[in-house]
């Protein structure tokens, strides 16, 4: 795998491709198509036009077999997730995880096994084993 750039922030349309690599793993530009025509409209050459975008700015690598392109998310999920977080942290709630949280908590519903694992990382916060 190529070297991670440190820090890309990719557009919504990209972060919209991303989590279907992320999702899937390498895909097809036909197999990427097809997941995004399932929640709307997307033309084949938009998708096509997209990741030879994506591969030029390092978001994503291209394999070549034959006449079939084969693309493979070259971000961490987690990275993008953190460096997207901390731009959200710090120009929206002032680097106040207090006010992210609350209001995340407030404005979505947390399933039960969400709100588990949310407590495990308070518990495991306030023993200092993070």
């Amino acid at each position: 795998m190529k070297h991670e750039p440190d820090y890309i922030k990719p557009t919504d349309a990209e972060l919209e491709i991303l989590s279907i690599l992320w999702e899937k793993g390498p895909c097809t530009v036909r197999s990427v198509n097809d997941k995004l025509n399932e929640t709307r409209a997307v033309g084949y050459t938009t998708t096509l036009k997209f990741l030879q975008i994506m591969t030029d700015k390092g978001i994503v690598t291209r394999q070549e077999n034959g006449r079939t392109h084969v693309y493979t998310a070259s971000l961490r999920k987690e990275k993008v997730q953190n460096q997207l977080l901390e731009k959200v942290m710090d120009s929206v709630f002032g680097g106040s995880a207090q006010q992210l949280v609350l209001k995340a908590l407030g404005n979505y519903r947390a399933s039960q096994s969400e709100l588990d694992e949310i407590k495990a990382l308070i518990r495991k916060l306030e023993g200092g084993n993070l």
